[in-house]
C-alpha cells in the first residue's frame, strides 16, 4: 500500500461486534493485499475467547487456516465453550465468511497461579534494536528491526534458517488483551521467509509472484506478561522445508531477556501455476 495504516485500524479489528450468545463479527484491517493476514484472525481469536471467558487469558491458541478470507467482506466468529472451571478454560472459535469456514482454533485460557517451579531459556545474543535501522512495517506504529541487516526480499541474502527480528508497537495500550493481540499478529509473518534463507535466489519478495505461500496451521503459546509497546525479540527458526511445506518455531523474549512467549508454525511454499495465477482471492489453499 502506498500509505501506512494506523495502529488504531488493527486494534478497531480486534474490538469485536456480540451479535448474539458466543457469536461476534469482526472487521479487516488493511494489509495491503486481498486476503486477510492471518494474524488477525489469530488476535480476533484471542479476543473472542477472552471476551467469552471472564476472568481468564489466553494461554494457548491452534489455529488451522483452511481457506483464505476476502479483505472486501467481515468475518463471522463463533465461540463453543468446551469448559470453564476456576483455573482453566477451553473453547473452539471458528471464523467464517458467510458458508464459507476460514479457520478454525482450540484455545485455552487459565487463570495464572504462584510459582510452584520456574525457569526460562535464556535470549540469544544479538544486536539489539537499535543498531539496526529500525523502519515502520504495515503499520505506522508497528516498527521491526531485523538483527544482523538481513534483507529477506533479497534472493542473494542466504543464511542459516533463523531470523532475530525485533518488533514493538509504539503507543500500544497496555492492557493484556491488546499485547496478546499484537504479539499474535506479528508472530504469523517472518517464519516462512525464514524457511526460505538457506536457499539461493529465493526470497520472500516471490511469495504470491512466483510462489505461491501461506500459513496453515499456527500455534502461539503466552508464557508471562509483557508489553507490545516496547522492543520484543522475535527468534525465529525454520528446522525442516520441503514436499512443498516448511515447519518453523519461535521464542519471543523482552529487551531484558525475559521469555514471554512461543509459537510454531507450519507454511506452504510452491511454485505458481497458470491455474494459481488466476485463482480468486479467497481460494483454497
Amino acid at each position: 500500500m502506498s500509505e501506512l495504516a494506523h495502529l488504531a485500524d488493527l486494534l478497531a479489528a480486534f474490538r469485536l461486534e456480540p451479535v448474539g450468545e458466543g457469536r461476534f463479527v469482526g472487521q479487516n484491517a488493511p494489509n495491503g493485499r486481498d486476503v486477510i493476514f492471518g494474524g488477525q484472525l489469530l488476535g480476533q481469536t484471542i479476543a473472542a475467547a477472552t471476551v467469552s471467558q471472564p476472568g481468564k487469558e489466553v494461554k494457548t491458541v491452534h489455529a488451522i487456516f483452511a481457506r483464505g478470507g476476502d479483505m472486501r467482506a467481515p468475518v463471522d466468529i463463533d465461540v463453543d465453550t468446551m469448559h470453564s472451571g476456576r483455573a482453566f478454560g477451553s473453547t473452539t472459535i471458528t471464523v467464517r465468511q458467510g458458508d464459507r469456514l476460514c479457520a478454525r482454533s482450540l484455545v485455552l485460557l487459565h487463570a495464572p497461579e504462584a510459582d510452584a517451579i520456574r525457569h526460562g531459556v535464556p535470549a540469544p545474543d544479538v544486536p539489539p534494536p537499535d543498531e539496526a535501522k529500525a523502519r515502520s512495517f504495515e503499520f505506522e506504529e508497528w516498527q521491526i528491526s531485523i538483527a544482523g541487516d538481513i534483507d529477506l526480499s533479497d534472493p542473494d541474502d542466504v543464511g542459516p534458517p533463523e531470523l532475530p527480528v525485533w518488533i514493538r508497537f509504539v503507543g500500544a495500550p497496555d492492557d493484556g488483551l491488546s499485547n496478546q493481540e499484537l504479539l499474535a499478529y506479528a508472530t504469523d509473518g517472518f517464519l516462512i521467509g525464514t524457511a526460505m534463507r538457506p536457499h539461493p535466489g529465493v526470497s520472500q519478495s516471490m511469495a504470491h509472484v512466483s510462489l505461491s505461500t501461506g500459513v496453515v496451521s499456527h500455534t502461539l503459546t503466552f508464557h508471562e506478561p509483557f508489553s507490545a509497546s516496547e522492543w520484543m525479540l522475535l527468534a525465529h527458526e525454520a528446522p525442516y522445508a520441503g514436499r512443498g511445506r516448511t515447519y518453523g518455531r519461535a521464542h519471543v523474549f523482552t529487551q531484558d531477556g525475559r521469555l514471554v512467549a512461543s509459537f510454531i508454525q507450519d507454511g506452504m511454499v510452491r511454485a505458481i501455476s497458470a491455474d494459481a495465477a488466476n485463482r480468486p482471492a479467497g481460494a483454497v489453499l
